[in-house]
């Protein structure tokens, strides 16, 4: 492996996954994302290091995804365990992030302790779109107070959403100046703005730019087509705010590297984005 990137935003998608219908997305999803035939089926651990490593990438944090209210059809979760387990066999390669499911209550935040204090994740990952809630819900807040109590980190999707399954459309509820309320409300609350926030990336990074504790990162669109103003961004005054994700299986690790190498970062920005920010916002081991 020649360099120690880190992917701060990875799915499990396994044969086992893609078999219980664990992944929220249906085939037309995978043909408008140009997914190779041969990975629709899933993709095994054993590989998928593979790919880690022809990209350079010495670990990726894994989404336990709770993917809606499981009262509702169409939601989805790839249980804690499995990605437990993962974590449990490739300790070196992966570590784990709690999806998070507001319905669940009292118990969501049980869940969410054990994760963190018995399996030891890393961090919380919310998709407000797959509940209808934009990021400054009342219903999200105990959640957020949780991990500032575990004093972890909380992703969550911000920008658009596509159409992951056609019988189940979302709103596009997560707007990134929807962080600035609950940045103000948890000013010691670490919250990463996945998906760049497209198209409101210009609201990302202003959030960004604004709160000390509010980061974001370049994830689920290739980054050959990151707005210039995010690049520019990742390599000036936001190099210690933009962290480096592939949102797989929606973009291959080795895509994903190859065309970051591309953009013409400065030295200091890359290893930034690629690797050092994620150490330090997520406290992982170097």
């Amino acid at each position: 492996m020649a360099n120690n990137y880190i992917d701060i935003v990875c799915n499990l998608y396994t044969p086992q996954v893609v078999d219980e219908d664990r992944m929220g997305i249906d085939d037309d999803f995978k043909q408008q994302v140009r997914m190779p035939e041969d990975m629709r089926g899933g993709v095994s651990m054993q590989d998928y290091i593979l790919k880690m490593d022809n990209a350079g990438i010495e670990r990726s944090l894994l989404i336990a995804v709770r993917g809606g209210d499981l009262n509702v059809r169409g939601s989805f979760e790839v249980p804690y365990a499995y990605v437990r387990d993962v974590c449990q066999q490739y300790p070196d390669r992966f570590s784990g992030l709690a999806g998070v499911d507001p319905t669940r209550g009292m118990q969501g935040l049980r869940d969410l302790e054990v994760a963190v204090k018995e399996y030891g994740f890393v961090g919380a990952h919310w998709y407000p779109h797959w509940f209808s809630m934009p990021p400054d819900a009342a219903q999200i807040y105990p959640y957020y107070a949780k991990c500032c109590e575990l004093d972890i980190p909380i992703m969550m999707q911000v920008g658009q959403n596509l159409v992951y399954n056609r019988d189940r459309r979302l709103p596009s509820v997560a707007r990134p100046i929807l962080l600035d309320q609950v940045a103000i409300d948890f000013p010691s609350l670490k919250i990463i703005g996945i998906h760049i926030g497209i198209p409101w990336t210009d609201e990302m990074i202003a959030m960004c730019w604004k709160h000390e504790n509010v980061y974001t990162a370049g994830d689920a669109y290739a980054p050959r087509y990151w707005p210039d103003q995010y690049v520019h961004y990742a390599n000036t005054i936001g190099r210690h705010k933009v962290m480096f994700g592939t949102d797989w299986p929606v973009i291959s690790p080795e895509r994903a590297v190859d065309e970051v190498d591309n953009l013409g970062l400065k030295p200091e920005s890359h290893t930034l984005l690629m690797r050092d920010n994620a150490i330090r916002v997520f406290k992982l081991p170097t």
